[in-house]
């Protein structure tokens, strides 16, 4: 059976990223979350967020941009 909820400790190592960081773009709003005891993304929502930032630079949440090379 797929997986259909992750944990924030779980979206750190997916996204290969620490979870302070997930928690500021939860925070920041631009990943959804939903706490079921402690705070869970679902699989849809996290698709989703990759979809729409590839080519983004996350750097700086207040200001994302497009990437440039």
């Amino acid at each position: 059976m797929e997986q259909i909820l992750y944990t924030v400790s779980e979206v750190s190592e997916l996204l290969k990223i620490n979870k302070n960081a997930v928690y500021e773009l939860l925070k920041k709003r631009r990943l959804q979350g939903l706490k079921l005891g402690s705070m869970k993304v679902t699989r849809s929502e996290l698709l989703r967020f990759l979809e729409e930032n590839t080519g983004n630079d996350l750097s700086n949440l207040d200001d994302v941009k497009e990437l440039t090379f």
